[in-house]
């Protein structure tokens, strides 16, 4: 049986009150969904209430005018589109194999894929043009935008069974900017509009998404399958009121191919998806450096609830970039199923922003390294000499932070290190709570840069009990089971 949230802890009693003789993993494995009881494949028609422990929201199926149209092989989908939108809106219904360059939603409208049908994009740079206005991994610049974009709409739904298929090969592909970092490529200083990357301004772009709206309000995401992603998956930016439900992601083997990423947006629903990924399965992020400190918009009032991550880096991910901050997430009854990392928190000292206001409740995993990563310092090949500890940096705008994140009941099957925390020294980590705890792995506790950390009411098997401690106070570990210790 999946724990709802409506009186998580009511329920939860109740369904413990008959197996508090057992020991915690016997427990938390009654409790617990199984990744045969979440993911895409169990998507309910109608949508359950929606509590949380941070903010009150609704989440309703979106409505559309009653006019219909049908879009068949080698007709115009955007034709057809804005036919729609000048007439008032309505839906749109896609059927058969359609080869496209980029498609514009409008307000009001619902674009929705038959069973049989695939939406597939063109491979070169001009097939998305004009540049537009987006947000490329933190950073806003005018480039090629999203397969799917739209700007500003209200009251739009992409839903049906069919495929989302991205651009093969061609020129989107062979002139990716792929040299640096994007905040050495893109000058924050710089005017937005003049940071236009169109393949001959620069003789490289920034890929488009797959689906990526942006400053839109009310958007619907049901039941659609995406593969061969150039980049991000899913992106909702600078959106309020969105819904993400029953989606299948495909991008194993696709660098930076993120399954869904929530980027400064606000009101998020993300349910019953499965995701395998060649990146994070599902992220929050809030901008990037000095271009996200000047936007300024955090993520926030987010739920994710009922998802299966299979393949990718992270099962969830906060980071790495947050300069907005991540605040007020929830995430409940999801099962991370041979990720790379279980839940990952990522900044990066030159990157900013942080997290505060997080819990996770309810979570099955069997993962191949950190179940409970705290990654704040990166690679050097990404942030040079700042991705030392070693390296002293003074307290500045972009200096990031972590704080106020609680993990309660949580089943970790396997694992190399149950806990790995990497703070940093002039922002630990702080104020973070597990409870009820099951672990096996490898190695127990690894922590740098950290305060006020409990452990409580918990239960390891792990063949290394080593503490390895670095700058860290206030760790307290209560009510907590060794096994094999002596």
């Amino acid at each position: 049986m999946i724990v709802r949230y409506i009186g998580v802890w009511f329920i939860t009693l109740l369904l413990l009150a008959g197996c508090r003789s057992l020991p915690l993993e016997q427990q938390l494995d009654k409790i617990l969904p199984t990744a045969e009881q979440v993911g895409a494949d169990h998507l309910p028609e109608t949508i359950e209430g929606v509590e949380t422990p941070f903010f009150e929201t609704k989440f309703a199926r979106p409505q559309f005018p009653d006019r219909r149209d049908t879009v068949f092989p080698n007709e115009s989908i955007q034709e057809k589109l804005d036919r729609l939108a000048s007439q008032g809106g309505g839906t749109l219904l896609l059927k058969g194999h359609h080869l496209t360059g980029r498609i514009t939603l409008k307000s009001n409208i619902e674009l929705r894929l038959d069973a049989d049908a695939v939406l597939e994009f063109k491979s070169e740079i001009a097939d998305f043009m004009p540049v537009v206005f987006t947000r490329n991994e933190g950073v806003e610049l005018y480039s090629l935008g999203a397969c799917i974009y739209a700007n500003g709409a209200k009251n739009i739904a992409l839903t049906g069974t069919g495929r989302v298929v991205g651009p093969g090969e061609g020129s989107i592909r062979k002139q990716i900017m792929t040299h640096d970092v994007i905040e050495n490529i893109v000058d924050s200083q710089t005017p937005v509009e003049q940071r236009i990357y169109d393949g001959k301004t620069a003789d490289f772009i920034f890929p488009p998404a797959l689906i990526a709206p942006i400053n839109c309000s009310d958007v619907w995401i049901e039941g659609i399958s995406l593969e061969r992603s150039a980049f991000w998956n899913i992106v909702p930016t600078y959106c309020d009121g969105v819904v993400i439900r029953g989606v299948r992601v495909n991008s194993v083997g696709i660098q930076r191919g993120d399954g869904i990423d929530i980027e400064s947006s606000r009101n998020v629903l993300v349910e019953y998806c499965t995701l395998n990924t060649g990146d994070d399965c599902i992220a929050v992020k809030a901008g990037r450096g000095y271009d996200g400190l000047r936007v300024n918009r955090p993520s926030e009032n987010i739920v994710v609830r009922y998802c299966l991550s299979e393949k990718g880096h992270g099962g969830f991910t906060i980071g790495s970039e947050t300069a907005g901050m991540a605040k007020k997430v929830y995430v409940h009854d999801c099962v991370f199923e041979g990720t790379d990392v279980g839940i990952r928190f990522k900044t990066r000292r030159p990157r900013g922003g942080g997290g505060e206001q997080i819990r996770f409740e309810n979570i099955r995993m069997h993962v191949v390294h950190s179940a409970i990563r705290w990654d704040m310092l990166g690679q050097a090949q990404h942030v040079g000499n700042q991705a030392s500890r070693a390296f002293k940096v003074d307290v500045n705008p972009l200096t990031p932070r972590f704080s106020a994140i609680q993990l309660h009941n949580i089943y970790i099957g396997s694992s190399s290190d149950c806990i790995k925390i990497e703070g940093i020294p002039e922002s630990v980590l702080e104020d973070v709570t597990l409870s009820r705890v099951f672990a096996r792995g490898t190695r127990y506790l690894s922590m740098k840069d950290a305060k006020d950390v409990r452990i409580l009411n918990s239960k390891f098997d792990c063949q290394d009990y080593t503490i390895d401690t670095t700058h860290v106070s206030g760790l307290i570990q209560k009510n907590v089971e060794f096994v094999g210790k002596h």
